[in-house]
């Protein structure tokens, strides 16, 4: 494949438009990112429908969480070993007959796992697109063009999430027709435009999709894939637990994570010691691409902060509708998508150090206020916040991300991104069991006595609502603290990569001349 000629060409030597199948890997990928958070506003809906409680509701999010992370470690694998090409049309396969099962579960709670098993195909698909869109947009981009690309790749893993939300309560507010297609106010009608997207990036991928990833004979190491699977599982199972367990679950929390923890040594120190490893682990001897790693997974913990419990915040002291707290944070969401690839044009021009530094510092100051939101503060100035944090967060991401691909041999990108990928998972799995565990505590601890329900509704309703704003308080302060490490992390990055240096060069020459 040649890099920096005007004509793009595959592995096998054959032209093709990198335009379009980046296009088309971008728009499949929005559609899987857009269903992992669409059903966060669709819960009560499946909790009335299906007959079941909150906690086995929450299944849908943690058993996506909890195959995704076990799936992207072995990305790496089936990114070089496989044809791109067929790799991305089994994944959209995949995520098209998850999406399907899920859609079409007969409304029983008889047929819950049904529901879940359609969750689990979504995730095993996501866990493989998401680090292959990356890898391919290292392989087909010269390291100078990156950041543009990457910043597009802002789009889809920044906007995706944060449109869902807003997306299923506009669906669930009432019945909705769209080019003539009546979409129902049902849980069922979220996976309708996920599937009209994937049905055609399936349809084009057989012209436009191409090998662009080379490939090689690897075998498939069978002890380190269940190592991995079992590891990296039993770590996240634990954590998806605590939300309802409890840090002090022993059998469901504790053990699993240090379980997890143990086999997750292992697994690293079999890596180290095969001549061919299942996934390089030693990308993390790279000083820049574990830095890079390290203030990406600090990003998103401030990102999910925040995110995750602003519209509890929201619906739970404002009064807000699911769709009108999906509203209120759309505008960040739009900020998300114009930052991104402005801050990929800048991270090609000036590196990642200096965009990290500025865009941490701008997330810190977005989300130090949410330490004293109140129960009359004005929703306007909450989603005002919330739009200069994404604005901060759209200034890190991508650029770290491009950064730390850089850093890296292009043999080993693959092993990269899944690292990468990883350690992002972790992060939100970690991040999620944490403040949800604080703040159910905090608002358990401090919930006022029964009796003065009937006693004095007013006053109970007011400590109530103190109980609540005290927890949100705390996990927004977690967040603060992780932008503020974050910040700190930066400014032990390098600065400009070789080729932007030379790139740089280059240009300032052109224009003395």
């Amino acid at each position: 494949m040649t890099e920096n000629t005007n004509q793009a060409l595959d592995i096998h030597g054959k032209p093709y438009s990198r335009v379009t199948l980046i296009v088309i890997i971008l728009f499949a990928t929005f559609a899987g990112m857009l269903n992992q958070t669409s059903l966060g506003t669709a819960l009560p809906t499946l909790m009335k429908d299906f007959d079941i409680t909150m906690a086995t509701a929450q299944q849908a999010t943690t058993w996506f969480l909890l195959v995704n992370g076990i799936m992207v470690p072995v990305s790496a694998f089936l990114m070089t070993k496989f044809p791109t090409k067929w790799l991305y049309q089994s994944a959209y396969a995949l995520l098209f007959a998850g999406m399907l099962l899920s859609a079409l579960t007969p409304a029983d709670k008889d047929y819950w796992m049904m529901f879940i098993a359609g969750r689990a195909l979504q995730a095993m698909a996501v866990g493989i697109t998401m680090p292959l869109m990356q890898l391919v947009m290292v392989n087909v981009f010269p390291p100078e063009k990156r950041g543009a690309v990457m910043g597009l790749g802002g789009l889809v893993i920044g906007m995706a999430p944060a449109i869902g939300p807003t997306l299923s309560g506009w669906i669930l507010e009432k019945d909705h027709t769209i080019l003539g297609l009546t979409l129902s106010n049902s849980w069922r009608s979220i996976f309708v435009f996920p599937l009209i997207v994937l049905g055609l990036a399936l349809v084009l991928g057989f012209f436009f999709l191409k090998d662009v990833i080379p490939n090689r004979n690897s075998k498939l190491d069978w002890l380190s894939l269940a190592l991995s699977t079992l590891g990296f599982g039993s770590f996240l199972w634990g954590f998806t637990n605590v939300a309802s367990d409890g840090w002090g679950a022993g059998q469901t929390v504790i053990l699993p994570i240090l379980f997890g923890i143990g086999i997750i040594g292992l697994f690293i120190w079999r890596q180290l010691v095969m001549p061919v490893p299942f996934l390089n682990v030693r990308v993390f001897m790279n000083k820049q691409f574990t830095l890079t790693t390290l203030s990406v997974s600090l990003a998103m913990m401030a990102m999910m902060g925040v995110e995750m419990m602003l519209p509890l915040y929201m619906q739970n002291v404002h009064g807000l509708t699911p769709l009108e707290s999906g509203i209120a944070l759309l505008p960040g969401a739009l900020m998300m998508g114009i930052i991104s690839p402005i801050a990929g044009i800048a991270y090609d021009k000036v590196g990642a150090k200096r965009l990290a530094r500025v865009g941490f510092l701008i997330l810190a100051i977005g989300t130090l206020p949410f330490l004293f939101l109140g129960i009359d503060t004005p929703v306007h100035f909450i989603t005002l916040l919330y739009a200069l944090r994404m604005f901060g967060i759209a200034m890190v991401m991508m650029p770290l991300t491009a950064s730390a691909m850089s850093a890296l041999p292009i043999e080993q990108s693959a092993n990269g991104t899944a690292s990468n990928n990883t350690a992002r998972q972790i992060a939100s799995a970690v991040v999620v069991a944490l403040l949800t565990s604080v703040t159910q505590n905090i608002i358990s601890h401090q919930t006022p006595v029964h009796s003065l329900q009937v006693e004095n509704p007013i006053k109970y309703a007011a400590k109530m609502a103190q109980a609540s704003l005290d927890g949100f308080h705390v996990s927004f302060a977690i967040g603060l603290g992780f932008a503020l490490l974050g910040f700190l992390v930066a400014n032990f990055l390098a600065g400009m990569h070789k080729s932007q240096v030379v790139d740089l060069q280059t240009t300032e020459e052109g224009e003395s001349l």
